[in-house]
């Protein structure tokens, strides 16, 4: 049962990477009883499957999905949303309003208008209809406050970190609130424009390096050097 490539190897489509009783995953292909990488991407086993992570490729909505969109256009008894997708999303006024929508009381816009940033759940979706949203959840809604970055989705798993290790760590240090869109739009909220800002550099490092080992010490030693060095200039 063997593997031809170290997990987390860089591939490129119809790179042999295993075979024997292993499963095919992601982005990967089955021939003549071997596996196959079916496009550019890192190595990545689980037990006995193999995936690929794509390096670079669009979000495909799933049920019950957490993501951020920009509202594109308002319509007779909802919103349009941009989720970072192919697909445009759907967001119903009576979702938001929490009532049934009445269009001549209800001024959509005074609501939600183009341009604004929401975060909410995928309710529903499949390849014959629109995705559709809900922010009937709580945490879910407008955006208010807080910096607004986008990383490859894909790469949204290497920012958790195992067992949220990752996502866990740099809200500890930076004592920012992160929201991670599985979409690949991210919202941090911390209590000053610096804060943000290091979360992010932080997150742009995950993304940039996501293909290598011994991030998550690296990531630590950037937020405590950081966090050391604004703690002197504090104290000059």
């Amino acid at each position: 049962m063997p593997i031809f490539l170290e997990k987390r190897q860089l591939v490129t489509p119809g790179d042999l990477i295993a075979e024997g009783e292993y499963l095919a995953g992601e982005n990967t292909f089955v021939e003549d009883g071997k596996i196959y990488a079916a496009r550019v991407g890192i190595v990545e086993y689980e037990t006995k499957r193999v995936d690929v992570v794509a390096l670079k490729a669009f979000y495909i909505p799933r049920a019950g999905d957490i993501v951020i969109g920009t509202i594109t256009e308002v319509g007779f008894n909802g919103w349009t949303v941009n989720i970072n997708s192919p697909y445009i999303a759907l967001l119903r006024a009576s979702d938001v309003l929490s009532r049934p929508f009445k269009p001549q009381k209800d001024d959509l816009p005074q609501v939600l208008d183009a341009g604004d940033l929401v975060v909410a759940k995928v309710v529903s979706y499949d390849r014959t209809h629109d995705p559709q949203l809900t922010v009937a959840e709580p945490g879910l809604g407008k955006i208010t406050r807080g910096q607004i970055i986008k990383i490859t989705p894909t790469k949204i798993p290497r920012v958790i970190g195992k067992k949220g290790s990752m996502i866990s760590t740099i809200k500890q240090e930076t004592g920012c609130n992160i929201i991670l869109g599985l979409n690949g739009v991210v919202l941090i909220t911390g209590k000053t424009l610096e804060d943000e800002q290091l979360a992010m550099r932080a997150l742009l490092k995950i993304e940039q390096e996501s293909h290598t080992s011994g991030l998550t010490d690296r990531i630590t030693q950037m937020l405590k050097e950081e966090k050391t060095r604004k703690e002197e200039n504090k104290n000059e």
